[in-house]
């Protein structure tokens, strides 16, 4: 996300304590997201595009109000032996509500913020209007009459994998195992990590989860409350969930497969579907997110060859050079990954001049690599998917562009030439071509070296 794209982050005073925060999409309704623990970034999370298709969906039906927790993120820290209670926690629910001018509000709760928003259900009935449980629970650890928990040994080795992983990702196969292996995710999720709390009050922080215990207060709850479950979770299982909505006087349970934490990744539109019906009173309307969008793709030339100079190890290291190339290129431009495949990358831009800038800048950047690529662009309407990816015939097109390209030559499409008329970008005529799979034929030319 380019920073013009992210909602400012302001702050609240909650007593002595400044609690960052941020407002996204109109109202009403209201939808205030309590701050669920130790990793939380306010900024950071719009560099994630999972996350930030969850944010710009959510606000697209209501006015989202965020925050880090106090001790997290771009809040101010606390010392390790003071973090939040859940007195303070629920008070700042409040102020967040007043700086935000919340009258009345959906209250939304996840994992750790739960129990902050159940007991602000509770004890501020006048000013919820719904509530949303996401991952949630009344008690995580086990008891006589509450068989559902860990004991203190799971708790133990919990806050032992939290302390010896933290900002490395290593805890992510226990919390987003659909993510594993993605390493862009990976490496947003250690840097969430690392910048939203230090190791030792993130285990502070987790070990607090423990000895939560709402239960009482369920009973008390009349606002129409949603309580979502995860079918696989390890660590807040359905049991949990289910348990919440039995105590809680006409609550709706969801249950949605898969087993991760969070619900931005796998199956996000399915779960955003019944939380905006819920909110709304109205299901969402079908729609295919159709957009204006130009793709610029990109490969190494006679890679094979290279590849076979080089040898497997060498050629391994070229690669993530020249991907780490793309990404600081990307960054520059205002650009964003949508896949890599070996040698290649499939990239998005939201103008084709940042796109164009770009494939000159990898152009010229690659010679310190000792590689030649060829780039192709094409601006046309495509569709994107529930996982981030886009498609359509546009996309088709731009992989074509590229394919015709010689070596350090950048081809664009006439829909290209066209856009940038005007524009001190000087390009040649590359001919006529037919597209493989594209019906008719099309214009091709070359930006001008």
């Amino acid at each position: 996300m380019t920073p013009a794209s992210i909602p400012p982050t302001q702050y609240a005073r909650s007593g002595p304590i400044h609690l960052a925060y941020q407002v996204l999409g109109s109202g009403p309704p209201n939808l205030v997201v309590v701050s669920s623990g130790p990793g939380s970034h306010m900024d950071h999370q719009w560099r994630e595009p999972h996350a930030v298709r969850w944010l710009r969906r959510t606000a697209s039906f209501c006015r989202m109000v965020m925050y880090d927790n106090r001790g997290v993120g771009l809040s101010d820290p606390v010392p390790m032996d003071a973090v939040p209670t859940m007195d303070e926690q629920v008070d700042d629910v409040r102020v967040i509500m007043d700086a935000t001018g919340c009258e009345r509000a959906v209250i939304a709760g996840h994992i750790g913020g739960t129990g902050p928003a159940l007991v602000f259900a509770a004890s501020h009935p006048e000013r919820v209007e719904k509530v949303i449980v996401m991952g949630g629970y009344a008690r995580l650890r086990r008891a006589d009459d509450y068989p559902y928990g860990v004991d203190q040994e799971q708790i133990d080795m919990i806050a032992d994998t939290i302390l010896a992983g933290w900002g490395t990702g290593m805890d992510l196969p226990m919390t987003d195992p659909s993510m594993v292996g993605d390493e862009e995710f990976t490496a947003w999720y250690a840097q969430m990590e690392r910048l939203a709390a230090s190791p030792g009050t993130a285990v502070a922080m987790a070990r607090q989860w423990f000895e939560t215990d709402v239960r009482s207060v369920l009973h008390t709850i009349t606002a129409p409350t949603l309580v979502i479950g995860r079918a696989g979770n390890a660590l807040y299982t359905p049991d949990h969930a289910r348990y919440l909505a039995d105590n809680i006087a006409g609550a709706k349970y969801v249950e949605f497969p898969g087993s991760d934490l969070h619900f931005f990744t796998e199956g996000a539109d399915e779960v955003l579907d019944v939380i905006e019906e819920f909110v709304t009173g109205t299901p969402p309307a079908p729609s295919i997110d159709r957009f204006l969008g130009t793709v610029l793709f990109v490969d190494i030339v006679q890679s094979t060859k290279r590849a076979v100079e080089l040898g497997d190890a060498r050629f391994r290291e070229l690669l993530e050079d020249f991907h780490e190339l793309i990404k600081r290129q990307l960054d520059r431009h205002g650009g964003r990954l949508i896949d890599t495949a070996g040698d290649g990358a499939l990239t998005l831009f939201d103008s084709p001049a940042r796109a164009i800038a770009c494939a000159e800048s990898l152009r010229d950047g690659v010679r310190a690599l000792g590689i030649e690529i060829r780039a192709g662009v094409h601006t046309g309407e495509m569709e994107r998917g529930s996982g981030g990816e886009v498609r359509g015939i546009a996309v088709h097109i731009g992989a074509r562009v590229a394919a015709l390209a010689g070596p350090s030559q950048v081809l664009v499409s006439r829909t290209i030439r066209d856009l940038m008329a005007g524009a001190p970008i000087q390009f040649e005529s590359a001919g006529t071509h037919t597209l493989k799979g594209v019906p008719g034929r099309w214009e091709i030319y070359a930006l001008a070296r």
